[in-house]
């Protein structure tokens, strides 16, 4: 007989399950490590308790402070799981590890691409188009469907002009059952003990926490946002939250969905004349391209890569209202609109995180490692093996350069071309000094001003300095985001 496999939070999906016994764990500790979004913590509980159900008589659900207390001294299997504390935790455990699961690639799929490259030369568009070509996706024999690789520049439209919204259907949502109901109770239980503390609001859950849900979600953004995904993937509006995203990423990081199934679903929906190539091959490349790279990064840079990387030498501390998730303590319009809705939600789309969210962290030089554990506790889908590359070196630059080649900074101007986020907001985009300066905007040239002796062999970055050393009130600006206290 097969020995019981013991399964992650993340590894709930049919391609995890050979259909032996499985023993599934609800240890409390893992809640209280952390200070989680109330909507992650109720997802991974409900996530939980609902494959338990659908196993009945083959699956041993169990409920513990640690899993070292229901596991240790027990014979189990385990697919190798998706951090280095979860690793850990295995080898301690003395469990026989199978290969990892729930990607496109294998990490020797990965080490093969990656050896004898140099760290600079680990480019997520070479992996990506390394993938395609061995897979054959999108691919018309050995060249690229529609004769290019990457549709990325026709994806960056700005939203309709005066549109409140992309004007498509409200996404999929799931009706909620008794283990939500049961999982919000509990909650509220321990919070009172104190056994865990809990940012946000959840209600009703808003992503998928079963494979048949996740199922529905995937058939309903091939259905109704697909093709709107590649036009509209960098834009945002004030009342339309989701745009034409998937919000995949969740069951997708629960192990509900495999990649490769959604691959195929955007591959097929483009095939049939569903979809134009430039959407299909945005979500192709968002998920065989960067959602593999990252996922191989994690393991290739090493357990102690973002403890080690501060390249910017960024060290402020988180603010309040970030750490609260306090919108209404930001005046910018901005930022305190995704603050809020990362609060009710537990989301947002990338865009909003990489050039909202991470754009002001980046200029305000908030600590790197902190920044990126916050991003794992404050959004449903954050992982430990997702934000390490996307919040050190994507967003913060931290790394140097590994995984993207310039600081993604941007000032005012790019918000006010990409969204509806500047219309009303007390600041101007077009304002760098005095009180209506845009802190986006002179937060840039104070970024610039204080990075530039780290970033002035960056070729990437020569244009922008160039700007910078022409700025005639460049001490005022830097003095003044110095002191800056409302924002």
């Amino acid at each position: 007989m097969s020995l019981p496999r013991f399964l992650f939070a993340d590894q709930l999906g049919p391609h995890f399950d050979d259909g032996g016994p499985i023993v599934l764990v609800e240890a409390t500790a893992v809640l209280g490590r952390r200070t989680y979004h109330r909507a992650k913590a109720h997802l991974i509980l409900s996530a939980l308790r609902h494959r338990a159900r659908e196993l009945g008589d083959r699956v041993e659900f169990l409920r513990a402070e640690h899993y070292r207390d229901a596991l240790a001294g027990r014979d189990l299997e385990v697919i190798n799981p998706t951090s280095w504390g979860a690793r850990a935790l295995v080898a301690e455990l003395g469990a026989s590890v199978l290969p990892s699961r729930g990607f496109v690639t294998s990490e020797q799929d990965f080490a093969g691409w990656a050896d004898g490259r140099p760290a600079s030369r680990l480019v997520m568009e070479q992996f990506y188009r390394h993938v395609r070509t061995t897979t054959g996706t999108l691919m018309r024999g050995p060249e690229p469907e529609g004769g290019r690789f990457n549709f990325d520049h026709d994806n960056r439209q700005p939203p309709p002009k005066r549109a409140a919204s992309l004007g498509l259907p409200e996404p999929w949502a799931p009706v909620e059952d008794d283990i939500d109901e049961e999982v919000r109770r509990d909650l509220d239980r321990l919070v009172a003990e104190g056994r865990v503390h809990l940012i946000g609001t959840d209600g009703p859950r808003r992503f998928a926490a079963t494979r048949a849900e996740a199922l529905a979600a995937l058939d309903d953004f091939i259905e109704t946002r697909l093709s709107n995904f590649g036009p509209f993937e960098d834009a945002s509006l004030i009342g339309d939250s989701t745009m034409a995203h998937s919000r995949l990423s969740v069951p997708l990081n629960l192990g509900l969905l495999h990649p490769q199934e959604v691959v195929d679903a955007v591959v097929t929906a483009y095939h049939s004349g569903q979809v134009p190539l430039s959407s299909a091959e945005a979500v192709v490349r968002q998920i065989m391209g960067w959602r593999d790279w990252v996922w191989h990064l994690y393991w290739h840079l090493g357990e102690n890569y973002v403890a080690e990387s501060n390249f910017l030498g960024a060290h402020e501390p988180l603010p309040p209202a970030f750490l609260e998730l306090n919108g209404d303590a930001v005046e910018a319009r901005c930022l305190s609109h995704v603050l809020d809705e990362v609060s009710r939600t537990g989301y947002a789309h990338h865009i909003q995180r990489l050039m909202i969210l991470g754009n002001w962290s980046l200029q305000r030089g908030y600590e790197p490692s902190a920044l990126s554990d916050w991003f794992i506790n404050a959004f449903v889908d954050g992982t430990p093996w997702v934000m390490p590359a996307n919040v050190v070196g994507m967003s913060q630059h931290a790394d140097g350069g590994i995984v993207a080649t310039k600081p993604y900074a941007a000032g005012g101007a790019y918000i006010s071309k990409m969204t509806d986020f500047c219309g009303g907001c007390r600041f101007n985009p077009k304002i760098r000094l005095g009180p209506k300066a845009c802190p986006f905007t002179a937060g840039y040239w104070a970024f610039l001003d204080r990075v530039e002796p780290r970033i002035r062999g960056n070729h990437r970055m020569a244009q922008p300095l160039a700007g910078l050393r022409r700025l005639v009130d460049r001490d005022e600006v830097v003095a003044q985001e110095r002191t800056r206290t409302n924002w």
